[in-house]
């Protein structure tokens, strides 16, 4: 079977053309600068092609387009015909309350996206081209809405209610919601089967890269997670400043004469470990600065380490225990030094990092010691391949 996974950004489009059952990749790439002058890079992985094209892509449409061509192209294709194309998979940000799984895209699915633009005003209207030029260049082909919220719907109220006028979620639906829910339900999902008992278990993912998020997943289901009612709570990330008191944009809109749209653009481009090291958002150039002396970058990492084994600290709590904490994404897959100082916090645990083990970088591995009372893993994410599997589920 070949599933085709689609994430479509406001100026991006990624795709991946993939075996659900195998995990086998034939090919990816990615099309950037939309509607400015186009672009399209792609890989085919199996023969260690690439191919960059520059083109005309004035909308989605066109790049969907460019897609479909280099698929079935004589050098750098992997199919014969678009035909040999089972289903498409699509990563929808928000699903709002309406959804709880993944769904086959019908008209009313498509309308349900549409009416949660309000929670998810950047990235649904990007969504929604993405699946309208699947639509247009493939038409009649099956395709699914695999939502980043999803996963987390399974909170209890006491963790998705805001503190605030009862109103605000009555009326606009204002709560925690959560994001990268994929990765976590993934990852969570291969902690258990590790663990071999997914209905009597206490997990944690630290889903931490340039966006982070920490999530509680007891029993298989998740209980809380650290981003909100957007992805700009929880610890602080690249650009993102993460949890922070209401009254400092207040106070920021007042002193510098701004707008609230112009406070949010900086607290979640121009903050995060950027604000703190002075410009860097990269956390390998974090370490480097560190390494190197570099005081303010040095902070940014112990200040990440430290809101991250908070966050861990206060999910056991939530669960009464915990059975493995589980690193995943860019830096939680390759951030050995980072991994060892957020552990430290967490030694009153019972959590004890065997250092030759943590020396691991992109591969599943476990890390903590024999006797540590908490196991500690590093599990390679694989959001694409959690969206294909749920596409070749809905579409037998």
């Amino acid at each position: 079977m070949k599933i085709l996974v689609i994430n479509a950004g406001s100026s991006s489009l990624k795709y991946q053309l993939m075996d659900p059952n195998s995990g086998e990749v034939f090919a990816q790439g990615l099309c950037e600068r939309i509607a400015i002058d186009g672009r399209l890079n792609h890989k085919v992985p199996a023969k260690g092609l690439k191919e960059v094209r520059d083109m005309p892509m004035p909308t989605h449409a066109e790049a969907i387009q460019a897609v479909m061509d280099i698929l079935v192209d004589e050098t750098f294709g992997v199919v014969k015909s678009t035909d040999e194309i089972d289903a498409i998979g699509h990563r929808v940000l928000h699903g709002g309350m309406k959804f709880v799984a993944s769904c086959i895209i019908d008209e009313a699915c498509k309308q349900a996206i549409r009416d949660c633009i309000p929670l998810g005003p950047l990235h649904n209207p990007a969504n929604l081209m993405g699946i309208e030029a699947c639509e247009k260049a493939m038409p009649g082909k099956p395709q699914v809405a695999v939502f980043d919220t999803a996963f987390h719907m399974t909170m209890p109220p006491k963790a998705y209610r805001y503190a605030i006028p009862a109103k605000y979620f009555e009326e606009d639906s204002l709560r925690r919601y959560g994001f990268h829910g994929t990765s976590h339900r993934f990852v969570s999902k291969r902690a258990n089967e590790i663990l071999g008992n997914p209905e009597e278990s206490k997990v944690i993912v630290c889903h931490l890269g340039n966006g982070s998020s920490m999530s509680a997943v007891m029993n298989g289901k998740c209980v809380d997670t650290s981003m909100g009612l957007s992805p700009l709570a929880g610890v602080p990330m690249g650009t993102r400043s993460g949890d922070i008191d209401a009254c400092v944009v207040q106070f920021i809109m007042n002193k510098e004469g701004i707008s609230v749209d112009d406070c949010l653009n900086m607290l979640n481009k121009q903050s995060g470990v950027k604000a703190l090291s002075k410009g860097f958002s990269d956390f390998r150039d974090l370490e480097a600065g560190q390494n190197n002396g570099d005081e303010n970058c040095a902070l940014a990492l112990r200040k990440f380490c430290y809101e991250v084994a908070k966050y861990v600290g206060s999910y056991t709590a939530a669960m009464n225990g915990l059975d493995c904490l589980v690193f995943t994404a860019g830096v939680g897959e390759n951030g050995i030094d980072t991994r060892a100082e957020i552990c430290s916090y967490l030694e009153f645990m019972g959590i004890k990092i065997d250092n030759e083990r943590n020396h691991v970088r992109g591969k599943e591995a476990l890390i903590s010691t024999d006797d540590s009372k908490v196991k500690v893993y590093v599990i390679p994410t694989n959001e694409e391949l959690m969206i294909a599997q749920d596409t070749a589920e809905l579409c037998k």
